[in-house]
């Protein structure tokens, strides 16, 4: 990061307090006068100690976690799909087979099986059974792993509501199990076409808004899940998050510079980073851009001052201007982290010290 000689960022000033009006004065020339005196007006801010973090700015976009690519569980004629964006549900169907739905269950284990009366005991069942209970039709059932007369009975309370043929029995195929809702993002097959075992059907996601980053493999030296996050959605609002999912490296064309020369690409591989941010995320364009912040290393209980106060002298240091009773001075100081963010930069020195006042341009010089 490069400081030029009055380090000011475009970003609101946090944390600063202690505001007094300064005025200093500056010349400047006219091509054909002599100088003629200019107010700038300064103001102060107080020297804290605190905790200060270093941030690294990535591009992402928005999103949905998770994906996920459905294949068809049986052989037929596939005939119909919902519309892409469609948010199916548990108990909703996901797509239809010789006119026969393909019902959401949740749930992190596959259909392996025929589910029916004389089954083997297995989680598959359990998995069924706390569906079943959550739509509706568990009366008198125990969710467990074993198929009873009750859940033989409850299967068939559901597949009349649904207006499937009263079985009690639900066959391999019929049903498909993902973790939760489905956000339908692509069509595979086309109805009208024969689908077999294992064929790619649709493709999506899950419905839980999140922010995507395509990132260097070099970064993953200081981005690692549960790592800390500042979003910046598209309306400038900030959403604290934290990354949830690291994918796979993926090779990345070799650009001279990346894609995103923000993200630090340098045309190797990148890796698929998927964040989690507090609150709901509504009224914005899927695939939206949005500023993300990193946490890229943190120190705790230092001295903080606003990165706006620090004066460059030369080579790579810096000073500030002390404000106290009897005037001002410049004072020596090494920095540390700098939060681009928050505009704060830490500072250490023998003549810098927590509560002295500082001088910063005034917001309104």
């Amino acid at each position: 990061m490069s400081r030029t000689s009055k380090v000011v960022t475009g970003v609101a000033l946090i944390g600063v307090a202690g505001v007094a009006g300064l005025v200093t004065t500056e010349q400047l020339r006219h091509h054909d006068g002599p100088p003629v005196p200019t107010a700038v007006s300064t103001s102060t801010a107080e020297v804290t100690r605190k905790t200060i973090s270093e941030r690294q700015y990535v591009s992402g976009t928005l999103g949905y976690a998770g994906s996920y690519a459905l294949t068809a569980g049986g052989q037929g004629t596939l005939t119909w799909v919902p519309p892409i964006g469609t948010v199916v549900n548990r108990g909703d169907p996901l797509y239809e087979v010789d006119g026969q739905r393909v019902t959401l269950m949740y749930g992190g284990r596959p259909a392996w099986r025929d589910f029916t009366s004389g089954m083997t005991d297995g989680v598959d069942v359990e998995q069924l059974e706390g569906n079943l209970r959550d739509l509706g039709f568990g009366q008198g059932l125990t969710v467990d792993q074993k198929f009873t007369s009750a859940t033989y009975a409850a299967i068939r309370r559901w597949q009349q509501a649904v207006h499937l043929p009263v079985t009690g029995a639900v066959g391999l195929g019929a049903i498909t199990f993902l973790p939760g809702a489905f956000r339908v993002s692509g069509h595979e097959t086309k109805p009208g076409a024969q689908v077999h075992p294992g064929e790619p059907v649709e493709t999506g996601t899950s419905n839980t808004p999140s922010v995507n980053l395509s990132v260097s493999t070099q970064q993953l030296g200081w981005i690692k899940v549960d790592t800390p996050v500042v979003v910046i959605l598209p309306d400038g609002k900030s959403r604290n998050g934290k990354v949830s999912a690291i994918g796979a490296a993926t090779a990345a064309a070799a650009t001279g510079g990346g894609a995103n020369s923000n993200n630090g690409s340098t045309g190797g591989a990148t890796v698929a980073v998927t964040l989690s941010i507090e609150g709901e995320i509504t009224g914005f364009i899927d695939q939206a851009s949005v500023q993300v912040w990193v946490i890229r290393a943190t120190h705790p209980d230092v001295l903080i001052v606003p990165i706006a106060a620090l004066n460059s002298v030369s080579d790579g240091k810096y000073d500030v201007i002390v404000v106290g009773a009897t005037g001002t001075k410049r004072v020596p100081v090494q920095t540390g982290l700098f939060d681009d963010l928050a505009g704060l930069a830490e500072v250490s020195g023998d003549g810098i010290s927590e509560g002295q006042k500082v001088q910063v341009p005034s917001e309104n010089g």
